[in-house]
C-alpha cells in the first residue's frame, strides 16, 4: 500500500471541514434571524431567548463530551457527535415556533458541543507540539470559513427555495464528511498510510503520548488544582462571549445599523467570517514564522502574537463606534475578527498539557465560557434593544486584554508540556 508522507496534514484538512460544517449548521439560524422573526413576529428579546437556549445546552454537554470523547476515542466520539448535530440540523426545517425552535436549538447545542474537545484532541494526537498551534488554526479556521461560506449560501437558498430548505441542505453536507472521516482517521500508531519518519515526529514527545484510557487515570481534582488549568479556562471566560457575539449577532449588527437586505448581506457579510479564518491560520503560522526566522522560543512567539492583537482590538473597536459608512464598517469588523483569529484561546491546553487530557481540559473550559456567553446572550439581547450596541463593543475591546493578562499570571510558560501524575 502506498504510504504518504503528509497524512497529518490531510487530517488537519478533515477537522478543518467538520468545524466548517459545525458553524455552518449553527450559523443559519443567524443569518435567517430577520427573515424568520418576520414570518412569526419575534422581537430581538425572543431571538436572544433561542441563541442562550443554544449556548445553554453547548454549555451543559461541553464538558460531558470531552470526557466522553477521552473514553471512546477521537474517531468514535467525532462520528457520534458529527451524526448527530448533521440530524438535528436537518430538523430546524420542521420548526415553527419558538418552542419548537428552541428544542431543536438545545439538541444541537448538545450534539455540537464536541467539535471542539475532539478537534484539539486530534491536533494533539497527530501534531508535535511546535505544531499544534498551526494545525489547531487550520481546524479553528473552518469555524470562520463555515461562517463566511453560510451567509451567501443561506441567504441564497432561502431566497430561491425558501429558509427551510437551507437547514436540510446543511445537514445532509455533515454525513458527505462522516463518510470520508470514518474511512480515514486512525491514530498515528495504527494508520496504514503514514510513513516512519512521520510517526516518529508526531511522537516525539515521549512523555506525551496517547494512551487507551488515560484519562480515568487522571483525577479531575488534580487538574483544577493546578494554576494552568485556571488559566487556560480564564482565555474562554472572557473571549467566548466575543467568539458567540460574531457567530450570532454579526449579520444582524450589519441589518440594524447599515439597513443591509437579506441578498445584501449574501453579498458583504462574508468578509468577517472570511478574515476570522485567515486570523485563526495567522495566529499559529506566526509564532512558527517567528521560531524559524528569529529564534524566538514558542512562549516569546505566541505571546507577541496574542498581545498585538489584545492591542489591535480595542483601536478596531473604537474606530467602529464613529458614524463609519457600510463598507467601513464590514473592513473594520473584518479586522476585529482577524484579530480574534490571532489569539487563538483555544489552542493553548495543548501547548501545556499532554494528549491524554485534552478532550477533558476543553470541555471544562468550554463549559466556563458557555456560562459567561448564556449570560452575554441575554444581555446582548436587553442592551441592544434597550440601549445600543455601544457597551457590546467596549466589553470586546478590553476581553483580550484581561484574558491575556490571566494566561501569563496562571499559566506562565507555553510549549512546555506539563506532566500529570
Amino acid at each position: 500500500m502506498c504510504k504518504n508522507k503528509t497524512v497529518r496534514w490531510r487530517i488537519a484538512f478533515l477537522l478543518c471541514l467538520v468545524s466548517g460544517l459545525n458553524c455552518l449548521d449553527r450559523n443559519a439560524l443567524a443569518v435567517l434571524a430577520n427573515t424568520i422573526k418576520a414570518e412569526f413576529s419575534w422581537s430581538d428579546a425572543n431571538y436572544a431567548d433561542i441563541t442562550a437556549v443554544f449556548i445553554f445546552s453547548y454549555t451543559l454537554m461541553y464538558a460531558f463530551s470531552g470526557w466522553i470523547v477521552d473514553r471512546i476515542g477521537t474517531r468514535k466520539g467525532f462520528a457520534f457527535f458529527a451524526g448527530g448535530w448533521s440530524l438535528v440540523s436537518m430538523l430546524h426545517a420542521f420548526a415553527g415556533s419558538i418552542m419548537q425552535f428552541s428544542v431543536v436549538r438545545f439538541l444541537l447545542g448538545i450534539t455540537e458541543s464536541a467539535n471542539f474537545p475532539a478537534g484539539v484532541k486530534a491536533c494533539s494526537e497527530w501534531f508535535p507540539v511546535k505544531e499544534r498551534a498551526l494545525a489547531i488554526g487550520i481546524f479553528n479556521a473552518g469555524t470562520a470559513i463555515g461562517g463566511a461560506v453560510a451567509v451567501p449560501v443561506i441567504s441564497f437558498l432561502a431566497i430561491v427555495f425558501g429558509w427551510r430548505v437551507s437547514f436540510l441542505a446543511t445537514g445532509l453536507l455533515g454525513f458527505v464528511w462522516l463518510f470520508f472521516w470514518i474511512k480515514q482517521y486512525h491514530l498515528p500508531q495504527h494508520h496504514p498510510r503514514i510513513t516512519e519518519a512521520e510517526k516518529q515526529l508526531i511522537l516525539q514527545d515521549e512523555h506525551d503520548q496517547p494512551e487507551a484510557g488515560a484519562a480515568s487515570s487522571v483525577k479531575l481534582k488534580r487538574l483544577l488544582s493546578k494554576k494552568e488549568t485556571w488559566g487556560c479556562f480564564s482565555a474562554r471566560i472572557f473571549i467566548d462571549p466575543v467568539t458567540y457575539f460574531i457567530l450570532f449577532w454579526i449579520p444582524k449588527y450589519l441589518q440594524d445599523t447599515q439597513g443591509l437586505t437579506l441578498s445584501e448581506l449574501g453579498v458583504t457579510a462574508w468578509l468577517p467570517y472570511l478574515a476570522m479564518g485567515a486570523g485563526t491560520i495567522l495566529g499559529g503560522a506566526l509564532p512558527r514564522l517567528l521560531i524559524a526566522r528569529c529564534g524566538c522560543s514558542l512562549n516569546k512567539a505566541r505571546k507577541s502574537v496574542m498581545t498585538l492583537a489584545s492591542l489591535l482590538i480595542p483601536a478596531l473597536c473604537f474606530c467602529l463606534l464613529s458614524d463609519v459608512s457600510t463598507t467601513a464598517a464590514v473592513l473594520i469588523i473584518s479586522a476585529i475578527t482577524l484579530s480574534h483569529g490571532l489569539w487563538a484561546n483555544i489552542t493553548i491546553p495543548s501547548e501545556i498539557y499532554p494528549k491524554k487530557v485534552q478532550a477533558t481540559i476543553t470541555g471544562i473550559g468550554g463549559t466556563l465560557g458557555g456560562i459567561t456567553s448564556v449570560i452575554s446572550q441575554k444581555l446582548i439581547g436587553t442592551t441592544i434593544g434597550i440601549y445600543s450596541y455601544l457597551p457590546v463593543f467596549l466589553y470586546i475591546g478590553a476581553a483580550y486584554l484581561i484574558s491575556l493578562l490571566c494566561v501569563s499570571l496562571l499559566v506562565g510558560k507555553l510549549g512546555v508540556i506539563r506532566k500529570i501524575d
